[in-house]
């Protein structure tokens, strides 16, 4: 893997996170980021340096050798396909602040949110098993 090349540690079975690594992979086209699915069956022993549970908490990047939280995951990969004058205000001092505040409300709550999304506005992408929907990523007899 290239130094040069964005890392981003998602959480896969997230439905918004799914979709945004899905449009943000269409917007690639210089094959600048790779994608790792935190729950792949070998992640920890690919990358034993991530802690997953962390990664779970907050997106995760690594990018020429430094690892990038949150937003700064977002703003570079939108700014590396060419989209960074959409995302450069998450930059701005202000906005910064509050775009950081706000992420870490949708990264804490992104399971009903994107479950409510999906019902609502049809965006996203439906994790629904049978006619169930599951808050908790483990899937554990939690019905919505």
């Amino acid at each position: 893997m290239s130094s040069k090349k964005l890392t981003i540690f998602y959480d896969g079975r997230c439905p918004l996170c799914s979709l945004e690594m899905q449009r943000l992979t269409q917007q690639d086209l210089t094959d600048q980021i790779s994608l790792e699915d935190l729950h792949q069956d070998n992640f920890t022993a690919r990358f034993p340096h991530i802690n997953v549970a962390k990664a779970l908490a907050i997106l995760h990047g690594e990018y020429q050798g430094k690892l990038l939280l949150g937003l700064e995951v977002t703003h570079r990969a939108w700014t590396l396909v060419g989209k960074g004058t959409l995302v450069a205000p998450l930059q701005w001092p202000v906005m910064k602040q509050v775009a950081n505040a706000s992420y870490l409300i949708l990264a804490k709550y992104r399971y009903p949110i994107s479950s409510f999304i999906h019902r609502r506005f049809g965006i996203g992408i439906n994790t629904c098993e049978q006619g169930t929907c599951y808050e908790r990523p483990n899937n554990t007899n939690h019905r919505r």
